[in-house]
């Protein structure tokens, strides 16, 4: 059985991944998300499971001694990971699966999975960044400043993805992702 692919989407936060994500994984009901599972709290809407697995500082930590993830980082005071039995499990099986994981996590499992494929969401610009993250109001003020410093650094590591979207405009930001995705599962890039 062929295996099937690894597809990693990241961006710093606010460039509006998230939302890509969802929306494109409407079109390709065969490609599994990858849950990843973190430490911080969970947000108003998100469900345990579904959005994230959250899990303890303490239960993270074993897990990483345990080698149970394919890569993990450390940002914003939280840990965030993505489980190594759950990928394999999933490509190994023929099918293709989705990661929404941020910029050094994507730069790891390239490592690790040289066939993956990565793109990056790129933001209109910083100060846009900025006001989208402002306007999120998910975070306090503390927190919304290392957001903003990191994406500073992720943005320069933008060159070392296989593709690239700019998110001025969702709808065009979407159809472009969706279009590499269909190719990327139909072997044709």
């Amino acid at each position: 059985m062929e295996k099937g692919k690894l597809i990693a989407i990241s961006a710093p936060s606010g460039t509006g991944k998230t939302t890509i994500t969802r929306k494109v994984l409407k079109y390709f009901p065969e490609i599994v998300f990858s849950v990843s599972a973190t430490t911080r709290t969970k947000r108003k809407n998100e469900v345990d499971g579904k959005h994230y697995f959250f899990i303890t500082e303490e239960e993270f930590k074993k897990k990483i001694e345990n080698k149970e993830f394919i890569e993990w980082e450390k940002f914003y005071g939280y840990y965030y990971g993505t489980y190594k039995s759950f990928v394999e499990n999933v490509i190994n099986n023929g099918k293709s699966i989705l990661l929404e994981i941020d910029v050094n996590g994507a730069l790891n499992l390239k490592k690790l999975y040289p066939d993956a494929v990565l793109i990056y969401i790129v933001p209109p610009s910083i100060d846009e960044l900025t006001r989208r993250l402002k306007n999120r109001n998910t975070e306090c003020k503390e927190d919304l400043e290392k957001r903003i410093k990191r994406s500073t650094m992720e943005l320069s590591l933008k060159d070392k993805f296989d593709y690239l979207v700019e998110n001025k405009d969702l709808k065009k930001a979407l159809e472009q992702t969706k279009i590499l995705i269909e190719k990327i599962i139909k072997k044709e890039i």
